[in-house]
């Protein structure tokens, strides 16, 4: 990431070669030879760090410095003299200076001074983030539990992303779409690709871009400068800045405002970022992970999602499969949801009736993994013996509940339909079912999917997966 670094230094040669030295380092510098110059470039060029001589004509640094903590109090100062003393250092770290040098100064000094405050500077603004996140260890093999044929195919080909990613000859690793229903599980995911891979060891940082009005969510993302707009008072590393080296989650990516999506696919293909109010682009190394539940290819179609962004998003698709479809994974699932909420609530060694575990088998689970952990820690919450019984089992304000229709309407659809003797494809059913229900409520998708067991945001899914229209 190049810095800005402001030099006020009355001694031309003096400025000139810290200047060019610093450039040649990656820094972007500018110079003015008073303190009045400089205070005047502060608004303009927004330096990251002030190098400040103390005797210049007119007012001196100390009186410069203090000038910088009333109007920019976030800029670190490095104080600079040829007349060197305790009391002038002194006096210079109490008006607020991160560091004092005399002449004549060591450029490569100077250098890894500069490095250390911005590395302080990066180290501040990650710890206000991650002292307002709970951030989990996570472990890849610990939170992808799962074995059926669905789990153990898309753990194959996180090993392959993972594998590759370790292989790069640089350091740009592909973007990677998550996509699949609520509640499945794509948060973990995304967290087990950070952790598995190189990236491991720096920042995982999480946005959900539907929780935050759009105008917010790009000061949010890009971050600001002093004055950006009213309540900007003070500059704010955006969490692409904070993400810098690790990787970026941007959760329920649909929902991103088009305007910002634009912003986005300039971060993707530059891996430059510019902070709202500034003028100057800064470099990162992110990767991004995104995650959705809608059908962004169909929305890139409808002009509703920039087609652009999608396909450079899904260089790397995984599609999260429901619950439902993961066989004795519910069970596994369930056990493990009650090891822990047992362990939390202080009830040790609770079981599962075999009763439970065929209602749990049977459940639709409209909510996927969410919804049985939620039932399960209801459930531990409630009971007062060891072995859960189905009427410690509390499905009925669950969504998709097989009393609810949809298994009585498969084996309807099954007595009355032709069915090969050889069987025809579950999605087949599936679309089936869905169009019997849609024509038989003349397309109100609501109470369709009260027919089918299902929620409005599940029937929209799957309207769009099957691509189903009132002709179909």
């Amino acid at each position: 990431m190049s810095h800005a670094i402001l030099i006020i230094e009355d001694e031309p040669t003096i400025g000139k070669n810290m200047a060019t030295y610093l450039t040649r380092h990656g820094f972007e510098v500018r110079l003015a030879a008073s303190a009045e110059d400089g205070l005047a470039e502060v608004d303009n060029f927004k330096p990251d760090i002030v190098v400040l001589d103390f005797n210049l004509p007119g007012m001196n640094g100390i009186e410069a410095l203090g000038r910088l903590r009333q109007t920019a109090g976030q800029i670190k100062t490095i104080m600079i003299t040829g007349h060197g003393s305790v009391e002038l250092a002194v006096e210079a770290m109490k008006a607020g200076a991160y560091d004092f040098l005399t002449k004549p100064v060591s450029l490569s000094q100077l250098k890894l001074l500069l490095e250390k405050a911005l590395g302080q500077e990066r180290m501040e603004e990650a710890l206000s983030y991650y002292r307002r996140k709970d951030q989990d260890q996570i472990r890849f093999n610990d939170t992808m539990l799962g074995e059926s044929v669905q789990m153990r195919a898309l753990k194959q080909t996180i090993g392959q992303v993972l594998a590759a990613e370790r292989d790069l000859s640089d350091t740009d690793a592909p973007a990677v779409l998550i996509t699949g229903e609520t509640g499945t599980g794509k948060e973990v995911v995304a967290r087990a690709l950070h952790a598995g891979g190189p990236r491991s060891s720096k920042p995982f940082v999480e946005i959900n871009c539907a929780s935050i009005p759009a105008q917010l969510l790009e000061s949010e993302l890009f971050g600001h400068e002093r004055g950006a707009f009213t309540d900007a008072k003070e500059r704010k590393l955006g969490l692409v800045e904070t993400a810098d080296g690790g990787t970026l989650f941007l959760d329920e990516i649909g929902d991103m405002d088009l305007a910002l999506q634009a912003k986005l696919l300039k971060l993707l293909e530059e891996k430059t970022v510019r902070r709202i109010g500034s003028l100057r682009d800064y470099r990162v190394n992110i990767r991004i992970i995104a995650a959705t539940h809608r059908p962004l290819e169909q929305l890139a179609r409808e002009g509703k999602f920039r087609s652009d962004l999608f396909f450079r998003l899904r260089i790397i698709h995984l599609q999260v499969p429901p619950l439902r479809e993961r066989g004795n994974d519910i069970l596994l699932l369930a056990n493990h949801f009650l090891r822990v909420q047992g362990a939390r609530y202080r009830k040790p060694d609770l079981t599962l009736s075999a009763e439970v575990q065929a209602i749990l088998a049977r459940h639709r689970w409209s909510g996927n993994v969410r919804e049985l952990r939620n039932i399960i820690e209801q459930t531990v919450l409630l009971t007062r013996g060891r072995t859960i019984e189905p009427m410690h089992i509390n499905l009925s304000a669950s969504i998709g509940s097989p009393a609810d229709g949809i298994v009585a309407t498969d084996e309807a659809f099954i007595a009355t339909e032709r069915f090969p003797a050889d069987g025809l494809p579950l999605a087949d059913v599936e679309r089936g079912l869905l169009l019997k229900a849609l024509h038989r409520t003349n397309w109100n998708v609501t109470r369709a999917g009260k027919l089918l067991g299902l929620s409005r945001d599940t029937m929209r899914y799957r309207i769009d997966k099957f691509q189903l229209t009132p002709q179909s």
